[in-house]
């Protein structure tokens, strides 16, 4: 059956400027990095898929290496995409990278200039595009001239094959540096995508005052710690969980969920359902308070997650005795006294 998007789906949405630039995101994106592979049930990800645009989430955020196993991820969403998106594709941002390891041998892996070309004609190939809207450099190369990583970028953006550049997990000096060097070229850095939630505040001690300054976009992935700062895990491991099927390719593992972080969630989980929200709400409403963050990219595995998910949008607001409390918890305080 053909597939036609809600025509209210731009209504309920809020877009955020990404830095500097022309181009706005949806306050949440959709992420492909699992759930999408061909492990997965197709007609769920075509579910989750439409929904996300029915709901004004416009951006699709994959990776080469997405699955499992690696390039999975971007043969469903290009099987998707043909079927039911095609016709839309003026109104959808999809990314992609490139920086961890795909293929066999010595130019599969990392930041050259022909890894990263190489890896997303493949990419573009197996989604069935000309070209994507943002295509990342996944993570840093320690042995690549970093001026040889960005000025695959530049060529990249100057043979069509993408619209704008971004980087992903650079630290704050790295990330400093590699702007400077996409602005000479004439490439302007979009957007930066690092890991941050409740959990995992490295940003906070200078990439978010680095993007800022420079006019970069924001948009951070496992802001729900893979489910740790959801209701998830709250009672144990359930058997359907990311934890527990050990799926690979970066997912949580039961290790991962310590007592310390579940104890942590419960009492966060509490502020939240003082604020009228669920602890995955709060979670995100806690990234997106910030005016420096664009997007927050959302990693869900059925639909309704996507719903619940949006509900972050209507309390974006914290009272100042609302983050006193949040920031005793996640230090580890029993008491928000002298907080």
């Amino acid at each position: 059956m053909t597939y036609l998007p809600s025509p209210q789906r731009y209504q309920d949405m809020t877009y955020r400027r990404c830095g500097n630039s022309g181009l706005m995101l949806p306050a949440l994106s959709l992420g492909l990095w699992h759930n999408f592979g061909h492990i997965d049930s197709l007609e769920n990800a075509r579910a989750m898929l439409r929904l996300a645009f029915d709901k004004g989430i416009t951006h699709f955020d994959l990776a080469n290496n997405y699955g499992p196993p690696p390039g999975s991820a971007e043969e469903v969403f290009g099987r998707i995409y043909k079927d039911d998106f095609q016709r839309y594709r003026d109104e959808l941002v999809i990314s992609t990278k490139a920086g961890w390891p795909m293929w066999e041998g010595p130019y599969g892996n990392w930041g050259s200039r022909k890894y990263l070309v190489a890896s997303l004609d493949q990419s573009l190939k197996r989604m069935g595009l000309d070209y994507v809207d943002i295509y990342y450099h996944h993570r840093p190369d320690p042995h690549t001239p970093l001026e040889e990583t960005m000025t695959a970028l530049d060529h990249i953006v100057r043979q069509g094959k993408a619209l704008y550049v971004g980087i992903s997990s650079y630290q704050p000096a790295e990330t400093a540096k590699a702007v400077d060097l996409l602005k000479q070229l004439g490439t302007p850095c979009l957007i930066h995508q690092p890991r941050y939630s409740m959990f995992d505040r490295w940003v906070e001690d200078g990439l978010l005052d680095v993007l800022e300054q420079k006019g970069v976009g924001c948009i951070p992935f496992s802001s729900l710690e893979q489910g740790l700062l959801t209701n998830k895990y709250l009672k144990g491991i359930p058997t359907d969980s990311r934890a527990a099927t050990h799926r690979g390719n970066g997912a949580i593992e039961e290790g991962q969920i310590t007592e310390e972080k579940v104890d942590k969630a419960i009492r966060l989980n509490e502020v939240a359902a003082r604020r009228g929200q669920n602890l995955a709400q709060m979670a995100l409403s806690w990234v997106l308070k910030d005016p420096r963050i664009t997007s927050v990219i959302l990693g869900v595995s059925k639909p309704q997650q996507i719903t619940d998910s949006l509900q972050c949008l209507q309390n974006l607001q914290f009272t100042e005795q609302e983050l006193t409390e949040i920031r005793a918890i996640l230090s580890g305080k029993r008491s928000v006294e002298g907080v």
